[in-house]
């Protein structure tokens, strides 16, 4: 039976001589892996560019429940991206975004607040060509939101102290390794509640925007199951800086 649905690439796997085996987090129906044959023949129907990472797609699909492997009727682009393949700080930016975003999604199952926030903020990143340095730190912090993790925004006085363990504000630095000072906490809080097209007002220096990225890194390892290494982290500190 035939469906539409709208998708969020997450990996692609070449396969066979001219296939691609594509990782897409659907509207629909959650993560399903898709088969597409002659991707990579030099007049293939489907681009192989459309299906890099976190590109957004207009689907219609076939699904068979409990089959791993999906098959596509059609696949567009759905917006067609205007900056983000052409711009260097944007592309690593999304490189990265998507280095986490597969570490992080575990749905097989249909999570409408979840891909309706990451394809929205996707789209509105490619489409403002002054969006902030700073948005692939808004949106990791947005995105524990969705994820189920979410910093507690509740100060009380004297708490200036935040717990990266415990998602919260406390007075008095933890037993642990895993907090952040006062500096650090208040950023890490203006950008999980300031909204993407406010960002410009946050003024971080490359120093503290590097401290802070590798806090947002250590509370999704802390609240994430096997979430590991990111590799492209050193990539997107080396075109930032």
């Amino acid at each position: 039976m035939l469906h539409k649905t709208r998708g969020i690439v997450l990996k692609t796997t070449f396969y066979g001589d001219t296939g691609v085996v594509v990782q897409v987090f659907t509207a629909k129906f959650g993560i399903q892996s898709y088969l597409i044959n002659g991707v990579r023949k030099p007049k293939a129907k489907v681009n192989l560019n459309m299906l890099q990472p976190l590109h957004l797609l207009e689907m219609v699909v076939y699904f068979k429940a409990n089959t791993s492997i999906q098959r596509v009727k059609e696949v567009q682009p759905a917006p067609v991206f205007r900056s983000i393949p052409y711009d260097i700080v944007k592309s690593t930016i999304v490189m990265f975004l998507n280095e986490v975003l597969y570490k992080s999604i575990r749905q097989q199952h249909t999570d409408e607040q979840l891909f309706d926030f990451i394809y929205n903020s996707i789209a509105w990143f490619d489409e403002h060509n002054n969006a902030s340095i700073n948005f692939h730190l808004a949106f990791l912090l947005k995105l524990s939101k969705y994820l189920g993790f979410a910093p507690s925004s509740r100060q009380e006085n004297g708490q200036i102290f935040f717990d990266l363990q415990e998602g919260a504000f406390c007075s008095r630095p933890p037993v642990h390794p895993y907090y952040m000072d006062q500096a650090d906490a208040s950023t890490f809080m203006a950008l999980f509640t300031t909204p993407f097209e406010n960002l410009h007002g946050i003024r971080i220096s490359k120093t503290d925007r590097r401290n802070v990225l590798n806090k947002i890194l250590v509370f999704y390892t802390l609240h994430t199951a096997s979430f590991g290494e990111i590799r492209s982290h050193q990539v997107l500190e080396d075109v930032l800086s």
